[in-house]
């Protein structure tokens, strides 16, 4: 079988890069797309959650920062191998989706009201793939960095009418006997904080689940079990704080070693599906967070370089790699004379050390001004103007509001009060309607080119798998 090196683009910057300095690529070969059958034996889904385009090239800039190297899903952009297209992710009752209805429309194959979960009005339920795939003996796994109930996952292997429903959603997830389920939200399994007092975990090992609950727990896994770990009690935290403290490293897995660890579990004689989602780059966006978003796509980024390691050794594997909407739009501005002074800027958010939740916990209620600069130059480095500090403390204090009713939350005020460090400007906190990228690399990839629907992934999926 014929294959191309995995050579990473030559990215030539603004900020300095030359060619003495050319970035380094990982050691991945790609597969080339003629040499594939045309129907792959296993389907990766992976998506990053939230990501505008403006985190993917942002995320990009900053991984050459940061990794002295882009990232590997723009690499993919430009390979002969993968095949890429546009495509549109709109619900049935809005032009801008939820998380819910966007997984839907791949999961269930119809486009849905935003807030349910395979669920067609008139209360008409859809049969998620997860339970189709497992009657044609597929195994199946979800891997995320939210809780596993939340809606992306939930979008493959659930039909509830409302994403909400989280123990209902946990409690289907076992009737569908999901091979692997890795992520948060250990609270919906949790007989004390269920409203039913289901001891659903322990079902769960009744079925012949292994559970975990730490990384420990999942380094040293039985291979021959389903697989049921639920890493913290809501979802697992920011790739930027996880970094920064020795105990959320030691006890919570990374999205690409929980995506290792799923591949090495599901391999085996039968078909599999798994789902990869990168969650929090969603919430970093919903709360004008761009240390938080842009970390966490580098993380998903590494995920994605585990599936194509994976591929490697198993070239019967097609990837697919998107985002379900935009959100936020955060753009990089020009600033300083030319704009050179952007390059500098958005350097910054290689030096953060907390996402800006930690960092408005840590000023804590009514802060003063000294503490809110204090708070903000430990875990960025800026030096606060006194007089952007008296606004935002006033804000804090609700003497004062955004003229942008949707900005008027304090982790958006504080995004925007560190566009002045990081050069990062955001259109809202919101979800958007724009057309999303899908990168798909292995067999079947050809099918994934031009302008598509977000229903027709799950018809391409049902083509894959024999199904009508």
């Amino acid at each position: 079988m014929n294959s191309a090196p995995f050579h990473r683009r030559q990215f030539l910057t603004a900020g300095g890069i030359t060619a003495g300095t050319l970035l380094a690529a990982p050691d991945i070969t790609l597969q080339a797309k003629d040499n594939h059958p045309d129907t792959p034996h296993n389907i990766i889904h992976m998506v990053a959650d939230g990501m505008s385009m403006g985190t993917l090239t942002n995320s990009d800039y900053l991984s050459q920062i940061m990794r002295k190297r882009g990232l590997v899903w723009t690499e993919l952009l430009g390979r002969q191998e993968a095949s890429t297209c546009f495509m549109n992710m709109r619900s049935l009752d809005a032009y801008v989706t939820d998380s819910s209805a966007a997984s839907s429309s791949w999961g269930g194959g119809k486009r849905i009201n935003n807030g349910a979960v395979n669920m067609l009005p008139g209360m008409i339920p859809v049969t998620p793939i997860y339970e189709i795939l497992k009657k044609e003996g597929w195994q199946r796994g979800l891997v995320t960095t939210t809780e596993v109930t939340h809606a992306t996952p939930a979008g493959f292997a659930s039909s509830v009418p409302k994403r909400s429903m989280a123990p209902q959603i946990a409690a289907q997830y076992l009737g569908h006997e999901v091979d692997v389920i890795l992520g948060g939200g250990s609270k919906y399994f949790d007989a004390k904080n269920r409203k039913d007092k289901r001891d659903l975990q322990g079902d769960f090992r009744k079925q012949g689940y292994q559970t975990f609950a730490t990384k420990s727990d999942l380094e040293n896994a039985d291979y021959s079990k389903k697989w049921l770990g639920t890493f913290t009690s809501g979802h697992l935290p920011y790739t930027v704080d996880h970094k920064q403290d020795p105990h959320l490293e030691s006890q919570i897995p990374t999205l690409a070693e929980m995506t290792k660890a799923a591949l090495k579990r599901l391999t085996g004689k039968k078909r599999f599906m798994l789902q990869v989602e990168g969650g929090r780059v969603d919430h970093g966006c919903h709360s004008c967070d761009a240390a938080g978003a842009f970390h966490d796509q580098i993380a998903f980024d590494d995920a994605i370089e585990v599936c194509l390691r994976y591929q490697q050794e198993h070239p019967e594997t097609l990837i697919l790699i998107t985002t379900d909407h935009g959100n936020g739009n955060p753009g990089l501005n020009g600033t300083g004379a030319n704009y050179v002074a952007s390059n500098v800027m958005l350097a910054n958010l290689a030096e953060a050390k907390a996402s800006l939740g930690v960092m408005l916990n840590r000023m804590g209620p009514s802060p003063s001004i000294l503490k809110i600069r204090n708070v903000i130059e430990d875990a960025t480095g800026y030096k606060t103007p006194g007089a952007k500090a008296e606004f935002f403390q006033r804000f804090l204090n609700k003497k004062g509001e955004a003229l942008y009713e949707m900005m008027n939350k304090p982790s958006n005020q504080l995004g925007q009060l560190l566009a002045n460090h990081w050069a990062i400007g955001w259109s809202g906190n919101a979800h958007t309607a724009d057309y999303v990228p899908l990168t798909a690399i292995g067999p079947g990839a050809d099918r994934f080119t031009g302008f598509i629907q977000n229903t027709d992934v799950f018809d391409h999926f049902m083509t894959f798998a024999g199904l009508k």
